[in-house]
C-alpha cells in the first residue's frame, strides 16, 4: 500500500496515491455531512427540550405557589421546602438535570437534584443575569432561558422568577449528559462512513491495480534490482500496448550491459565505496579524517609456505581469503587492502551501522582464527585420508602440509585517520592513511613475540569498555612497549573472549597480572618467581627478559629493536 523506501525517500504506488485521494474526500465529505446533520438535530432537540424545560418550569412555578398558600397556613417553611424538592425530583429524569431555587444573594432555597447539594448557587453572572430580568416590582415576565455552571459542570435551561418566594426557580439540564445520545448516534454513523469507504477503497484500489499492474511490475522490478545491485531484464509478459510496456522495454535494452559493469564494479570496490557511487553517481578523489579501527592480519612464515608451494600459493591464498573476507564484512568491515600475505580491514567506515567499531574489529580477529583452524583441521583430514591410502608420506609431501597449516596473528589499533580515495580519475583506490595503521601493523607482529592470537590497542579497549554493554570482553594489558622507529610508549592488550576462560586459565591470568605489576616495578627476581605459576606462553618472554638484573634506569618500557 506505502510502498517501498529506496534510501532516504518513499517511493508511493500511483495506485495508493490515488485511491487515498478520493477516498480522504469521500471520507471528509461524508463525515462533515454528518456533523452538519448533527448540528441539525441538536438544534431540533434544544427547540424541543426547551418546550419540556418550560412546561416543567410552569408546573414548578405553580407548585411553589401552592406551597406559599401551604406555608402561610402552617408557617412551617422546612416541609414545605421538602415538598417542593420532592415535586422538582419527580420533574427531572436525567441523572444531573436540577430544579433550583436562587435567592438573589445566590443561597439555595431549594434543590432538587440527584448530584452533590450546595448551599450557594456559585456562578455570579447568571445571578446578574436573571436579576437583570426582572422587569417589574412584582416580578411579573421575569423568566428566560440561560447558561450557567453548576457542579464544576456547563448547563442550560429557563428561569423564573416567583414573587411569593422571592427566589429565581431555575430548571436546567448538563449539556453533555443532554447531548451523549447525540454523540453517540454521530459516533456509530460516524464507524459506518468509514467502514464503507473503506470497503469502497479496498474496491478501488482492486480496480486500479489491474488496470495499472505493469506499474507495479515495473516499479518493483527496479527497486528489488536497488536493493540486490543487480540488473536484469524486467518480465513484461502480458503487458498491453501502451506507453508503460514502452517504458519498461526501454529499461530492459540498457539492463544487460550496465549489468555486467555493475557485477564487476562490486567485486573491486568496498561497500561503502559502491553505496557512495551509487548514490552521487560518481566516485570522487576526496577524503576525511574519521574515527576508525584498523585491523591488521599476516600469515606467519610466508617466505617458508612460497618457497614450497610455489604457484599454488595462490590457490591457498584464495583459500584462506574466501572466507576471511566474508567474515570481516559480516562484521562491518571493509578491506582496505590485500598485499600477499596481509590483509588490511577498517571497521567504522560504514554509514548504515550502529555497532561499535572496535567491538566488531575484535570479533573479526577472532573470525579469522576459526577460519585458519577449519582450514587447517582440512588439511589434517586430507593427510589422514592420504595416509591411509599410501601408508606414509614422503619427505616432499610432508613438507608441503606443513605448508599449508596457516597460521596468522592480528593486530588491532584506532583513532583519527585520513579515510578516501587516492589517485587519479584514470585509476584510483580506496585506502586509509595514518599513525594507527601503522601502529595495528607493528600489534600484529608482537603476536609473535607475545604468542597471543589478537593485540590490540588502549584505544580500542577504551573504546569498548565505555561504549558496550556487556561486551563480554576481557582486557589483559600485556605490556608496555615503545615500537622501533617510535619515541611514544604505549600499552598493549590481549583481549580475551570471557566464553573461553576456564578456572585454570583465569587463575593463569591472576598469576601473570602480579608478576607483570612487580616487573613494571623492577622487582624482577620477584616477577620471575611469580611467572613460574603462569603456565601461559606468553609468560616465556618475561621469564628471559628478568634473567638478567633489572636496568637502573628502568622505567616500565620495553623498547622494541625489531618491527
Amino acid at each position: 500500500m506505502l510502498g517501498r523506501k529506496v534510501n532516504n525517500t518513499r517511493v508511493v504506488r500511483v495506485t495508493t496515491k490515488i485511491v487515498l485521494t478520493f477516498t480522504l474526500f469521500i471520507l471528509l465529505s461524508n463525515l462533515a455531512s454528518n456533523y452538519v446533520n448533527l448540528l441539525f438535530n441538536r438544534s431540533e432537540l434544544l427547540k424541543l427540550m426547551n418546550q419540556l424545560l418550560i412546561k416543567d418550569l410552569k408546573t414548578m412555578y405553580s407548585y411553589c405557589n401552592n406551597q406559599y398558600e401551604i406555608y402561610i397556613f402552617d408557617q412551617k417553611f422546612d416541609e414545605s421546602m421538602k415538598s417542593i424538592e420532592n415535586k422538582g425530583l419527580n420533574e427531572v429524569k436525567n441523572t444531573k438535570a436540577v430544579v433550583l431555587g436562587i435567592k438573589k444573594d445566590g443561597s439555595l432555597q431549594f434543590q432538587a437534584s440527584k448530584v452533590q447539594r450546595y448551599e450557594k448557587f456559585e456562578d455570579q453572572s447568571a445571578i446578574d443575569y436573571m436579576v437583570s430580568n426582572i422587569k417589574s416590582e412584582d416580578g411579573e415576565g421575569s423568566e428566560g432561558h440561560l447558561n450557567f455552571v453548576f457542579n464544576n459542570e456547563a448547563y442550560f435551561g429557563m428561569f423564573k422568577y416567583n414573587q411569593k418566594w422571592d427566589l429565581f426557580i431555575l430548571r436546567g439540564e448538563e449539556k453533555n449528559e443532554f447531548f451523549k445520545e447525540s454523540k453517540v448516534i454521530f459516533f456509530q454513523v460516524s464507524i459506518i462512513i468509514v467502514f464503507i469507504t473503506l470497503i469502497s477503497a479496498f474496491i478501488g484500489i482492486f480496480v486500479l491495480r489491474r488496470i495499472l499492474r505493469f506499474i507495479d511490475v515495473i516499479t518493483n522490478s527496479i527497486m528489488r534490482m536497488i536493493e540486490t545491485k543487480e540488473l536484469t531484464l524486467i518480465d513484461l509478459k502480458g503487458a498491453t500496448n501502451d506507453d508503460i510496456t514502452y517504458m519498461g522495454t526501454a529499461f530492459n535494452s540498457l539492463s544487460n550491459t550496465v549489468g555486467n559493469l555493475v557485477n564487476i564494479f562490486e567485486k573491486f570496490a568496498n561497500q561503502d565505496v559502491v553505496s557512495k557511487a551509487y548514490k552521487d553517481r560518481e566516485v570522487k578523489l576526496e577524503g576525511t579524517k574519521r574515527e576508525l579501527t584498523i585491523l591488521f592480519t599476516d600469515i606467519k612464515s610466508f617466505t617458508f609456505i612460497t618457497e614450497t608451494l610455489g604457484n599454488d600459493i595462490i590457490k591457498l591464498l584464495n583459500m584462506h581469503y574466501d572466507r576471511a573476507i566474508r567474515e570481516i564484512i559480516r562484521y562491518d568491515g571493509v578491506i582496505g587492502s590485500i598485499i600477499g600475505d596481509a590483509l588490511l580491514a577498517v571497521y567504522g567506515a560504514l554509514d548504515d551501522t550502529n555497532e561499535n567499531k572496535s567491538y566488531q574489529a575484535v570479533l573479526s580477529g577472532y573470525k579469522l582464527h576459526e577460519v585458519t583452524e577449519l582450514l587447517r583441521l582440512r588439511m589434517d583430514k586430507i593427510k589422514t585420508e592420504l595416509e591411509e591410502e599410501k601408508g606414509k608420506l614422503s619427505k616432499e609431501e610432508l613438507q608441503i602440509y606443513k605448508a599449508v597449516l596457516l597460521e596468522i596473528g592480528v593486530g588491532i589499533d584506532g583513532g583519527s585517520v585520513f579515510y578516501g580515495t587516492l589517485g587519479s580519475y584514470v585509476r584510483m583506490t580506496n585506502t586509509v592513511i595514518g599513525d594507527n595503521v601503522n601502529a595495528a601493523s607493528r600489534m600484529e607482529g608482537l603476536t609473535r613475540i607475545y604468542k597471543v592470537p589478537v593485540i590490540c590497542s588502549e584505544y580500542v579497549k577504551d573504546d569498548i569498555e565505555q561504549n558496550v554493554k556487556n561486551h563480554g570482553i576481557y582486557f589483559l594489558e600485556l605490556d608496555r612497549v615503545m615500537v622501533k622507529g617510535k619515541t611514544k610508549t604505549q600499552k598493549v592488550y590481549w583481549p580475551i573472549l570471557e566464553s573461553e576462560m576456564d578456572e585454570k586459565f583465569k587463575k593463569n591470568i591472576a598469576a601473570f597480572e602480579l608478576a607483570l605489576e612487580l616487573y613494571y616495578n623492577g622487582k624482577w627476581a620477584d616477577a620471575r618467581k611469580q611467572l613460574s605459576k603462569c603456565s601461559l606462553k606468553l609468560a616465556d618472554i618475561f621469564k628471559e627478559r628478568t634473567q638478567e638484573k633489572c636496568p637502573s634506569n628502568w622505567n616500565g618500557v620495553w623498547q622494541m629493536t625489531t618491527k
